[in-house]
Protein backbone atom coordinates (compact mmCIF):
# COMPACT_ATOMS: atom_id res chain seq x y z
CA UNK A 1 0.00 0.00 0.00
CA UNK A 2 1.42 3.34 -0.98
CA UNK A 3 -0.25 6.73 -0.73
CA UNK A 4 0.56 8.00 -4.11
CA UNK A 5 -1.40 11.78 -4.20
CA UNK A 6 -2.78 13.82 -1.32
CA UNK A 7 -4.63 16.79 -1.94
CA UNK A 8 -7.19 18.93 -0.52
CA UNK A 9 -9.71 16.96 -2.68
CA UNK A 10 -8.62 13.48 -2.91
CA UNK A 11 -6.44 11.10 -1.93
CA UNK A 12 -5.38 7.68 -3.78
CA UNK A 13 -3.30 4.80 -2.43
CA UNK A 14 -1.74 1.89 -4.79
CA UNK A 15 -2.30 -1.48 -4.01
CA UNK A 16 0.71 -3.79 -4.82
CA UNK A 17 -0.29 -6.63 -7.11
CA UNK A 18 -0.85 -9.85 -5.17
CA UNK A 19 -1.55 -13.05 -6.47
CA UNK A 20 -3.44 -14.62 -3.54
CA UNK A 21 -5.71 -12.41 -4.13
CA UNK A 22 -8.07 -12.52 -6.90
CA UNK A 23 -8.91 -8.51 -6.37
CA UNK A 24 -5.89 -7.50 -6.51
CA UNK A 25 -3.86 -10.01 -9.15
CA UNK A 26 -2.99 -7.44 -10.76
CA UNK A 27 -2.61 -4.47 -8.18
CA UNK A 28 -5.28 -1.58 -7.67
CA UNK A 29 -6.11 1.75 -6.28
CA UNK A 30 -8.51 3.07 -4.05
CA UNK A 31 -9.71 6.95 -4.91
CA UNK A 32 -10.85 8.96 -2.01
CA UNK A 33 -13.13 11.89 -2.33
CA UNK A 34 -12.69 13.98 0.70
CA UNK A 35 -15.61 17.10 0.37
CA UNK A 36 -17.96 13.95 -0.84
CA UNK A 37 -16.22 11.28 1.87
CA UNK A 38 -16.87 8.40 -0.40
CA UNK A 39 -14.41 6.38 -2.35
CA UNK A 40 -14.04 3.30 -4.87
CA UNK A 41 -11.52 0.30 -5.10
CA UNK A 42 -10.63 -0.21 -8.94
CA UNK A 43 -8.83 -3.51 -9.58
CA UNK A 44 -8.56 -5.47 -12.64
CA UNK A 45 -8.71 -3.47 -16.05
CA UNK A 46 -10.22 -0.51 -14.64
CA UNK A 47 -6.27 -0.30 -12.82
CA UNK A 48 -4.91 -0.68 -15.79
CA UNK A 49 -6.38 1.81 -17.36
CA UNK A 50 -6.36 4.14 -15.22
CA UNK A 51 -2.34 3.79 -14.66
CA UNK A 52 -2.33 4.41 -17.88
CA UNK A 53 -4.14 7.21 -17.68
CA UNK A 54 -2.22 8.57 -14.82
CA UNK A 55 0.54 8.07 -16.46
CA UNK A 56 -0.02 10.08 -19.20
CA UNK A 57 -1.34 13.05 -17.29
CA UNK A 58 1.93 13.08 -15.03
CA UNK A 59 4.19 13.01 -18.25
CA UNK A 60 2.57 16.74 -19.03
CA UNK A 61 3.68 18.10 -15.50
CA UNK A 62 0.05 18.72 -14.49
CA UNK A 63 -0.99 21.26 -11.77
CA UNK A 64 -3.35 19.85 -8.76
CA UNK A 65 -6.27 21.44 -10.46
CA UNK A 66 -5.90 19.66 -13.36
CA UNK A 67 -5.02 15.77 -11.20
CA UNK A 68 -7.82 16.83 -9.17
CA UNK A 69 -10.20 17.59 -12.48
CA UNK A 70 -9.22 14.20 -13.59
CA UNK A 71 -9.61 12.00 -10.40
CA UNK A 72 -13.11 13.84 -10.69
CA UNK A 73 -13.90 11.71 -13.70
CA UNK A 74 -14.60 8.59 -11.17
CA UNK A 75 -16.74 11.09 -8.91
CA UNK A 76 -19.81 9.08 -10.65
CA UNK A 77 -18.62 5.79 -9.84
CA UNK A 78 -18.19 6.36 -6.26
CA UNK A 79 -20.45 5.58 -3.79
CA UNK A 80 -18.70 3.37 -1.34
CA UNK A 81 -19.12 5.84 1.74
CA UNK A 82 -15.54 6.59 4.00
CA UNK A 83 -16.92 5.27 7.27
CA UNK A 84 -14.47 6.33 10.44
CA UNK A 85 -13.35 3.85 13.05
Amino acid sequence: MNLIYNSEQYSVVEFGADRSLEALRFGGYEIVDKDGRREIFIAGALAQSFRRDVNQLIAGEPTVEEIDEFLGSYDSLMSQPVLLH
